[in-house]
């Protein structure tokens, strides 16, 4: 039996379980700040201001954790690709888990002036900083341990383990404001997320400390094979094309993650008239159903390769999605089924990491991802939900358009991979990760 094609062993489990658990503290210290928009921003900012201005602070203040993603990305990517995977990978959970336990611990507007706004405002943008390196390095990290043939299952995998961390932030929120009165979490129960997320974060960081570097890397170090030049450079002027694929699917990725997760629940509120409690339970629902479609769709890349799994998993999400936002107006009673059905769908996202690993070849692959993912994200993460609002004086179903948009543009980049039979995007059986095809 070749190596790429062994089945996973003990240490690959290992290797998968601290880095899906570790991306999902992540996760959960990067988006818990969302659930507590409300009292951070009365905390932070003067009580006489206007509260359209305070949600524009506050919001910008989240925002900010986004526009510095690309840039702690790609630093932290560029070391990645020179001095080791480990490294950068440690690294990162503790650059997100320090800002987080220190917001938990700032000082609010009342006892320390401005000073408190500009210490969240840093802390954010470390945060942003973190997730940056995290994500693409998580990818690249599990796909360089395990079998080739593998690659899809450890990416969906992670995935799913990142989709977990947004689950428990949602969980850790709702159990909070269940648990609290509202002067409690004013007076400081809402401190308790972020000390929560900065020390199990730490946690992870120790338990970081028992993974081995890729044995990929060490091949690349022992044939003295690693990037000569500065790898993003090389990344932007002779990867043009897995640059362009994997800016256009995280496009994708944001589109399901942002669109149907993070904004339907409003949505669903305003345009049908849902109980807020009613959506947030819904929501739970098809976040985990997503999670379950991670792993279905790295699956079916390791058997079927991505150009069909991306053919078929876009082809579901177009369908699910019109079902979704057309027919739970109709039958509001199918509300659960038909979300649990489009966050499976959205699950589509788990074959994006496998296109993105087998684009790139080993001596650039975590500043190739990077740069792609963290650029795309920082763009089409933000806009999008200004165009769907925006597209919304237009339709109603704005959601359901955008997705399905975009879900095509997903079927055409997958007949795209079928025909070329781009060496490293195809199925797993043509190239190692570790090579150049």
């Amino acid at each position: 039996m070749t190596l790429h094609a062994r089945p996973l062993n003990r240490q690959d489990y290992k290797t998968l379980t601290l880095a899906a658990l570790g991306g999902a503290l992540e996760f959960y210290d990067f988006i818990i700040f969302v659930f507590f928009a409300a009292v951070i921003g009365e905390l932070f900012f003067p009580a006489d201001i206007p509260e359209w201005l305070r949600q524009v602070q506050t919001f910008g203040i989240f925002a900010a954790g986004y526009l510095a993603r690309p840039l702690g990305g790609i630093i932290m990517a560029h070391f990645g690709d020179l001095v080791g995977r480990k490294k950068m990978f440690t690294l990162s959970i503790l650059l997100m888990a320090i800002p987080t336990l220190a917001i938990g611990l700032l000082p609010t507007f009342a006892s320390a002036g401005l000073v408190a706004p500009l210490l969240l405002l840093l802390m954010r943008i470390l945060q942003g900083a973190a997730i940056g390196g995290e994500v693409p390095g998580a990818w690249v990290f599990v796909a360089e341990h395990v079998p080739t043939r593998r690659i899809g299952i450890a990416c969906g995998t992670l995935t799913a383990g990142l989709t977990v961390g947004i689950l428990l932030g949602s969980v850790v929120a709702t159990l909070i404001n269940t648990s609290m009165t509202q002067q409690t979490i004013h007076d400081g129960g809402w401190r308790i997320p972020f000390l929560l997320g900065g020390a199990f974060g730490l946690v992870a960081m120790y338990l970081r400390r028992w993974l081995q570097e890729t044995p990929i890397f060490i091949e690349l170090q022992a044939r003295k094979a690693l990037a000569e030049e500065l790898p993003v450079k090389a990344v932007v002027t002779k990867h043009r094309q897995a640059v362009a694929i994997s800016m256009l699917l995280t496009w994708l990725l944001s589109a399901g993650i942002v669109v149907v997760i993070l904004m339907s629940p409003v949505w669903l509120q305003k345009q049908y008239g849902f109980a807020p409690a009613l959506t947030l339970q819904a929501n739970s629902i098809a976040t985990v159903m997503l999670c379950f479609g991670c792993l279905i769709a790295g699956l079916a890349a390791d058997r079927f390769g991505s150009g069909l799994t991306l053919i078929v998993g876009s082809l579901l999400l177009v369908a699910a999605s019109w079902a979704f936002y057309h027919g739970v107006g109709l039958h509001p009673e199918l509300l659960m089924p038909l979300y649990g059905l489009v966050g499976l769908c959205v699950g589509v996202v788990g074959a994006v990491p496998y296109v993105m690993v087998r684009a790139f070849p080993a001596e650039v692959r975590f500043t190739g991802i990077s740069f792609s993912y963290n650029v795309s994200y920082a763009i089409f993460g933000g806009l999008t939900p200004i165009a769907v609002t925006m597209l919304m004086v237009v339709s109603p179903l704005a959601p359901a358009w955008y997705v399905l948009a975009l879900s095509l543009m997903g079927m055409g980049i997958g007949f795209w991979l079928r025909r070329e039979k781009y060496r490293l995007i195809g199925p797993a059986s043509e190239a190692p990760p570790g090579t150049n095809g």
